[in-house]
C-alpha cells in the first residue's frame, strides 16, 4: 500500500479522475449532436489536479473554479446529474439552468462557483479566506486559476492582501501550457510561476501535475499551514489539456499545437493511466474490482444524461428571478436586460 494512503482514498482517486473524464467526454459528444447547446471548455487530461487537491480538504473547506471548471465541482463533491441538467438548462441544474457550464456553484459543499471572468475566481476565494478568519470557521479556500489568470491584476493584489493578512488560502495554478492560444513560454518571463509567491512572501512550489498522489501530498502540506494561520501558499500543477480550448476550436481550425505534443502527453503522462497503472503494480486492487469501477462511472454518466433529459425548462415569467440586479425604484429597467 502507498505510504500513508488506504486502500479506499487509492480507488477513490481512480473514481473520481475517472468520472470527471468520461464527463467531460459525454458534454462534448452533446454539444457535438446540440443537446446542450453553446460550448464548453474540456478538462481531459488534468484530473489529477481537481482530484489530488479536493482530496486534501474537508467539505466545509472552500474552492472557487474556473471557466474550465467541470473537473473541480466533481472533485469537490459535485453531483453529475445536477452539473448535467444545468448545461442542458433545466431548473433540476445547479443554477436552475441559468447559470450554465461556467457558473456552476453549490456553497453547501463549499463550491463558491465557476467563473467565466479569467482569474476573476481568486478574490472571491480570498474573501472566503478571509470571512473564515474573522468567523473563526476554521475553513481552508482553494483558488483554482491557470496560467493565462496568472497574469491577471487581480490576482496578485489579492496574493499580497493574502499574505499581508495571512489568510488561509492556497492559490492553485493549473499550468496547462496554453491560454487559449498562447503559449505559456511566451506570456511569462519566468519558466516557474511558483516563484512569484516570493514577491508576496510566502511558498510556492512547481508540482508535477499529472501524478495524483504528488498533488494530494502537497495540497495537504499546505492546508495544514493554511488551518494553522501561517498564511498563504502557491501550488503551481504542471498539467496538459488534450483538447482545444473550448469545443468550438475545431470549427475555427486553429492549429497551434503540433500532434506529436498532444500524444506525448496522451500516451505517456495520461494522470488516470498513470495511476490505474501503479495500483496494479502496488497489488491495491485486482482486475475484477477495477471492472466494477469502470463500470460504476459509466453508469452515473448515463443516469447523469438522462436525469438531463428528463428535467424541465425554466419558465420565460422567472427570467428575472435569482438575478443580483433587478429594477431600481426611480430607474425602469428596459434596456437593462
Amino acid at each position: 500500500m502507498f505510504s500513508g494512503l488506504t486502500k479506499e482514498l487509492c480507488i477513490e482517486f481512480y473514481k473520481k479522475m475517472l468520472l470527471i473524464r468520461k464527463f467531460e467526454e459525454k458534454v462534448v459528444e452533446m454539444v457535438n449532436i446540440n443537446e446542450i447547446r453553446g460550448t464548453t471548455h474540456e478538462y481531459m487530461g488534468e484530473e489529477a489536479v481537481a482530484v489530488g487537491v479536493c482530496s486534501a480538504l474537508e467539505p466545509k473547506d472552500i474552492i472557487t473554479s474556473t471557466h474550465r471548471g467541470h473537473g473541480h465541482i466533481i472533485a469537490k463533491g459535485g453531483d453529475v446529474k445536477y452539473m448535467m441538467a444545468e448545461l442542458y438548462g433545466r431548473i433540476e441544474g445547479y443554477n436552475c439552468g441559468k447559470g450554465g457550464s461556467m457558473h456552476i456553484a453549490d456553497p453547501n459543499i463549499g463550491i463558491f462557483g465557476a467563473n467565466g471572468i479569467v482569474g476573476a475566481g481568486v478574490p472571491i476565494a480570498v474573501g472566503g479566506a478571509l470571512a473564515s478568519k474573522l468567523r473563526k470557521t476554521g475553513q481552508v479556500a482553494v483558488a483554482f486559476y491557470g496560467d493565462g489568470g496568472a497574469n491577471q491584476g487581480v490576482v496578485h493584489e489579492s496574493m499580497n492582501m493574502a499574505a499581508i493578512w495571512k489568510l488561509p488560502v492556497i492559490f492553485v495554478c493549473e499550468n496547462n501550457q496554453y491560454a487559449v492560444s498562447t503559449p505559456f513560454t511566451y506570456s511569462s518571463a519566468i519558466k516557474k510561476l511558483s516563484e512569484r509567491a516570493k514577491a508576496y512572501g510566502f511558498a510556492g512550489f512547481t508540482i508535477d501535475g499529472q501524478d495524483v498522489k504528488v498533488v494530494y501530498e502537497a495540497t495537504k502540506k499546505a492546508v495544514e499551514k493554511a488551518r494553522s494561520s501561517k498564511g498563504p501558499t502557491l501550488l503551481e500543477f504542471v498539467t496538459y489539456r488534450y483538447a482545444g480550448h473550448f469545443t468550438a476550436e475545431p470549427v475555427f481550425g486553429l492549429n497551434y499545437r503540433t500532434q506529436d505534443e498532444i500524444d506525448f502527453w496522451k500516451s505517456s503522462k495520461d494522470p488516470i493511466a498513470i495511476w490505474s497503472k501503479r495500483l496494479y503494480e502496488e497489488g491495491v486492487w485486482t482486475q475484477e474490482e477495477a471492472s466494477k469501477v469502470d463500470q460504476c462511472v459509466e453508469n452515473k454518466i448515463s443516469e447523469a444524461v438522462e436525469f438531463a433529459r428528463g428535467g424541465h425548462w425554466p419558465k420565460p415569467e422567472d427570467a428575472l428571478k435569482d438575478m443580483y440586479a433587478t429594477e431600481h425604484n426611480n430607474i425602469p429597467s428596459k434596456g437593462w436586460f
